[in-house]
């Protein structure tokens, strides 16, 4: 992501405002990702959340700094949130697949919340010359990026997406269960890998519906 900013030849004064947009949303559209899984899990009776101090608005408790600093240099990164699931109230599955869709929810929130400038500008609210040649035109614009790649993306049903979580909390228990073996099993984040870096390598880019898929709906936020 930053090799992307710097390959783009901006004057010093862009630049560090290309960088410090990247890293202000990066770090909030990760931790209030995680923070909603918190909340909701918490909500469900599990403290374990709330005990590894993850039920603050300080973006910072929420991250994983190696997670951090791989998204920032190669595009892919995690954050995480503690959760036990025999903890949760109702039945296992569903209660984790309710913990796991608040995290995709948040995001798609904060997108909205950074399309506002646009519709501002669509009913003439807000100057659109005034507005496109602003400094922070680039920032509410990866911003909304960011946040709907993060819900795209973490709502595919492969494991250890949030996606995964919430097919196994929606599926049969006979279909579930296998799921869920799969899923404890270290070959889950071969899979994730394999899909994101190996199979595009070889020339099979099983996953690049999702840009489109992304534009699309910043389209229709800004629109």
């Amino acid at each position: 992501m930053l090799r992307g900013i710097f390959s783009q030849g901006l004057d010093p004064f862009d630049l560090a405002i290309a960088i410090i947009s990247v890293l202000v949303v990066a770090i909030t559209a990760f931790a209030y990702h995680e923070y909603a899984h918190a909340v909701v899990a918490d909500y469900l009776g599990d403290p374990t959340p709330r005990k590894a101090g993850r039920m603050t608005l300080n973006p910072f408790p929420h991250l994983d700094m190696m997670g951090m600093i791989l998204l920032l240099f190669i595009g892919f990164g995690w954050a995480t949130t503690p959760v036990n699931p025999s903890m949760l109230r109702g039945e296992t599955r569903r209660s984790m697949a309710l913990v796991a869709v608040a995290g995709p929810i948040a995001n798609l929130i904060m997108a909205f919340i950074f399309s506002i400038p646009y519709q501002l500008v669509n009913f003439g609210i807000l100057d659109q010359a005034a507005f496109f040649g602003s400094d922070f035109a680039y920032f509410f614009r990866i911003g909304l990026y960011i946040n709907i790649l993060l819900f795209v993306f973490n709502l595919l049903p492969i494991p250890p997406l949030d996606g995964f979580t919430i097919l196994v909390g929606i599926l049969p228990e006979d279909f579930a269960q296998p799921l869920m073996a799969f899923r404890r099993s270290p070959y889950s984040m071969y899979l994730l890998i394999g899909l994101i870096f190996v199979l595009p390598f070889m020339g099979f880019d099983v996953i690049g519906f999702i840009f489109p898929v992304v534009d699309s709906i910043i389209g229709f936020l800004v629109s």
